[in-house]
């Protein structure tokens, strides 16, 4: 068990760990599947979104989201031999600020900004993450460091060394900081690389598969199933007597 109370930032990953943007997908594409193979699973093309995402990311570290999902919905196409349609790509770029939270989100950081600094590191562009964080996320946080930002993806490690520098200029040390996050890929292993203690939120743990993120192996400092199972955990944490 982690010692909750010698922290005072939680950094997250937002698509995927505070944001469900696998049922935002699949509630976009689901209607296109049936019209151009119903026998093709949503998670299937997940699965291809997650490899041809990852490509254009590291191999173009500077290109907005929005134009990484359009190149990836392309990919996607010719990988299951779809006609290119331009309204699909176009739709599917724009798609972000439309993904869902989990229902036990907003609630859970409610909860944790009560007791700490919250941050966001995102691998999606400024304008796609306000918006989210407008219809989405009703709670403060104290940064958001993005793709944007750092002309960098995820596993690379600038988000992580812009959050570590803003938040030492504002007085807490990097091993003050608990990063949460879904992805082992993007998040678990370079946060252990930097050194950071950080928190695996198996979101997929009734499904098989690493779903829109690709399958690492990373050792998290602690796993739990939702962010709720999270909170429950900081409730019930061992508290320090008072002197006197």
């Amino acid at each position: 068990m982690i010692e909750f109370d010698k922290f005072k930032a939680v950094t997250f990953d937002c698509y995927g760990t505070l944001i469900d943007w696998e049922a935002g997908i699949t509630t976009l594409v689901r209607p296109w599947l049936d019209t151009l193979n119903r026998a093709i699973p949503t998670d299937l093309v997940i699965t291809s979104f997650a490899l041809h995402q990852a490509k254009h990311q590291q191999t173009r570290p500077t290109l907005l989201y929005p134009e990484v999902l359009a190149r990836t919905w392309k990919d996607i196409e010719r990988t299951f031999g779809w006609i290119e349609n331009t309204d699909h790509a176009a739709k599917f770029a724009a798609s972000v600020p439309g993904w869902p939270a989990f229902a036990d989100t907003v609630e859970s950081l409610r909860y944790l900004s009560r007791f700490y600094k919250l941050v966001i590191l995102s691998n999606v562009d400024n304008a796609s993450l306000s918006e989210t964080m407008r219809r989405h996320l009703d709670v403060p946080f104290e940064l958001a460091v993005t793709a944007e930002d750092v002309s960098s993806y995820k596993p690379g490690l600038p988000h992580f060394t812009r959050a570590i520098e803003q938040l030492a200029a504002r007085g807490i040390a990097k091993d003050e900081i608990l990063h949460v996050a879904q992805s082992k890929h993007h998040d678990i292993k370079p946060g252990r690389e930097l050194g950071l203690t950080t928190v695996w939120v198996n979101r997929r743990h009734d499904r098989a598969g690493s779903g829109a993120t690709l399958a690492t192996e990373a050792e998290p400092h602690l796993t739990v199933n939702s962010l709720a199972e999270l909170v429950a955990l900081h409730k019930g944490r061992p508290r320090m007597a008072s002197a006197g």
